[in-house]
């Protein structure tokens, strides 16, 4: 009994010696449904890789699905501190990333691996800095190109999106529809299935990825494979967390940032956009595809307004928008290489 004594009594006094190093907490906020292949296959994974390699020092605990912040509060919990790190869509903040935006229009991208990379190099050679000055940014990446999906017609033409309610996931794409004589519907993708299935809305554009994740394929028959947008993501972390680590586990979170976990998250978004038209047609829905989108005799005009309006906007607001676009098309050919 003395010997047990005593070996409680010596790990009981370990536990409280000063200097013991204990495991620093990261709560990680995003808004994909957890046990969704986003979650383990981004977020999840990144956690585990994050606590192997500091040893266990860092625990990221991770909150899928908006149940610690929602999706466009995701980046201020951030900044303020009631997540540790967050994921989210830049859009879902209307107006405060307009220059990261600029790679979300028609033409950009034709993958999410090509848009991610083209976003992370953005970022890299320092065109975005402002726009993120309040957190600490790890990687970026985006969905690849969102199409349109509806219910009961196909929308061939542009004029058949007339008299639609339409889910806009940015409000450039939201003005893009109310141009064609569509209502415009805004709600992160969490919120579309609800939607569709009230009969809120009539369809909406999300790329295969979301149709796939967010259960859209369940509720709509036919697709239209026209590249309306291309939406950037983030994961991002709250600056003091991340200056208050040791050198060694900033470390840590530096080699897992950048261009790395921005083609990680790429690939797998990729691999999802194929399941997601893959299960569309299992289904028997019916699809077409705009070959050719920005010369197409119907589309190609209605994209090209798109692009010239938005970066027309930025250039009128005192920002590079024309410069930032230059930038953004040349990052492409680089990208696609």
């Amino acid at each position: 009994m003395k010997t047990i004594y005593y070996a409680a009594g010596l790990t009981l006094g370990l536990a409280v010696l000063p200097g013991l190093v204990q495991a620093e907490t990261l709560r990680l906020a995003h808004v994909w449904p957890g046990g969704s292949k986003i979650d383990k296959e981004i977020f999840q994974a990144w956690a585990d890789s994050v606590e192997e390699a500091s040893d266990g020092r860092l625990d990221v605990q991770v909150f899928p699905g908006q149940t610690l912040a929602e999706s466009d509060a995701t980046y201020e919990a951030v900044v303020n501190g009631i997540a540790d790190i967050g994921a989210t869509a830049q859009g879902y903040t209307s107006g405060r990333f307009p220059l990261t935006q600029v790679v979300e229009v028609p033409g950009v991208s034709n993958s999410s691996s090509q848009g991610s990379c083209v976003l992370q190099k953005l970022y890299e050679q320092g065109n975005l800095d402002q726009e993120y000055a309040d957190t600490h940014v790890l990687f970026m990446f985006t969905t690849g190109p969102g199409y349109l999906h509806a219910k009961d017609k196909l929308l061939a033409k542009p004029s058949d999106l007339e008299g639609m309610r339409l889910r806009r996931p940015t409000s450039l794409v939201g003005d893009m529809m109310e141009d064609l004589g569509a209502q415009p519907v805004g709600m992160p993708a969490p919120d579309i299935y609800t939607a569709l299935q009230r009969g809120v809305m009539d369809g909406l554009s999300i790329n295969w990825e979301g149709a796939k994740t967010f259960r859209v394929n369940e509720l709509v028959n036919y697709h239209t494979e026209v590249p309306l947008y291309d939406l950037s993501l983030i994961a991002t972390m709250n600056k003091s967390t991340y200056e208050n680590l040791p050198d060694d586990l900033k470390k840590v979170i530096d080699e897992h940032s950048g261009m790395k976990w921005s083609m990680k998250a790429g690939g797998v978004y990729d691999e999802l956009s194929k399941e997601g038209r893959q299960e569309a047609l299992d289904a028997g829905d019916k699809i077409i595809t705009v070959e050719n989108p920005l010369e197409d005799e119907d589309w190609g005009p209605v994209l090209k307004d798109t692009v010239n309006r938005y970066v027309n906007d930025l250039q009128e607001k005192g920002l590079p928008g024309a410069q930032t676009y230059d930038t953004v098309m040349t990052l492409k050919e680089l990208c696609d290489a």
